[in-house]
């Protein structure tokens, strides 16, 4: 049986979870960057989730793939801003690892959820 709501897609609850953890390593971040890689990184964070919301309640199939692609594209956003903000010290090299592997972790589910949709 199908989600009935996008709560129950396995890849939005992963992606939610980068979010909540993006949100806590952007507050560490240097204040000269909140309008800059802070808040890159959040918009792209919380754009994985918004897109799959928005993908679930699209009536055809084909829409539903493209926010599901868009989730796919705003994931490795989130992946290249947080090796910018390692790259520049902002984070430990720990608490990227932790970042990048939620990610990792939402983008296979994710992956996996836009296959188990195009059959």
């Amino acid at each position: 049986m199908g989600a009935k709501t996008f709560h129950e897609i396995k890849a939005w609850q992963a992606a939610y979870q980068m979010v909540l953890e993006t949100y806590r390593l952007t507050a560490e971040f240097p204040k000269s960057e909140i309008y800059g890689l802070t808040s890159q990184l959040r918009r792209a964070a919380v754009s994985v989730t918004l897109n799959i919301a928005e993908g679930f309640k699209r009536r055809s199939p084909v829409e539903s793939l493209r926010f599901y692609n868009i989730a796919e594209a705003s994931l490795e956003e989130v992946k290249c801003v947080l090796l910018i903000a390692k790259d520049l010290s902002y984070c430990t090299a720990e608490k990227y690892e932790r970042a990048h592997h939620l990610c990792e972790d939402a983008g296979k589910l994710l992956y996996g959820w836009i296959r188990s949709q195009r059959t």
